[in-house]
């Protein structure tokens, strides 16, 4: 069977909403690695994993879908954004004392030398987030490099709404009201980022609207005095 009938069996079953990396590890790493053969793509690493990519690939991602296109969001940078910089496409490494235990390595390569590939499906799950957030209120998620605000949530729904959903995909999941939007802009293939060329994930809409699938490793900062 091709990767393309099988990604299309899965969207016949239960549409867009049904193809969700956690529950489909395996798959959308036998994805992964077909793709990467097909592309001569170097892999970053056995942390690293390709299902963001992936999705946007079959048309999951990207581009806004007739649900959200008349929406006011994402807003959209230009690629110039992701410009060579002085440390990969930001200014400087990530911050050395990130929440939750994030793993510095893994962050500085995602955050700072990567534009396709994402964290493990699930690895948010594996840190101290869940142990240690904040349950009863809205909690701010800062760029691991330059400790600028990006997203602030739960905003419209309950935090356990918000950790039902981010299980379900595999990766933090964030909704239009929940960006903050001075800091953040998603380029015109899906990707998300920070301004300042820190990459955070991609947009993948599904039923309910624009939904930013972002590694847990690239919000992971301090807001810097």
């Amino acid at each position: 069977m091709s990767i393309v009938r099988a990604v299309a069996l899965v969207m016949m079953a239960g549409g867009a909403t049904a193809f969700c990396p956690a529950p489909l590890a395996k798959f959308t790493q036998s994805v992964s690695q077909r793709i990467s053969q097909a592309t001569a793509a170097r892999p970053l690493g056995p942390q690293f994993s390709l299902p963001l990519r992936t999705v946007a690939l079959f048309g999951l991602g990207g581009e806004a879908s007739a649900s959200t296109e008349k929406s006011q969001y994402p807003i959209v940078g230009g690629e110039e954004i992701m410009s060579q910089k002085a440390h990969g496409t930001s200014e400087k490494p990530v911050q050395e004392n990130l929440k939750w235990n994030c793993d510095i390595k893994v962050a500085d390569k995602i955050c700072n030398f990567n534009r396709h590939y994402a964290e493990f499906a699930g690895y948010w799950e594996t840190t101290d987030f869940l142990n240690t957030v904040d349950k009863t209120k809205e909690t701010t998620y800062y760029d691991s490099v330059t400790g600028k605000p990006l997203f602030i949530a739960p905003r419209g729904r309950s935090f356990e709404d918000f950790v039902r959903e981010s299980k379900s995909h595999g990766w933090p999941s964030f909704r239009d009201e929940e960006v903050v939007w001075e800091n953040v802009r998603c380029l015109k293939d899906g990707e998300a980022v920070s301004v300042d060329g820190t990459h955070l994930g991609h947009n993948l809409p599904d039923r309910s609207g624009n939904r930013y699938c972002i590694n847990l490793v690239s919000v992971a900062g301090s807001p810097e005095k």
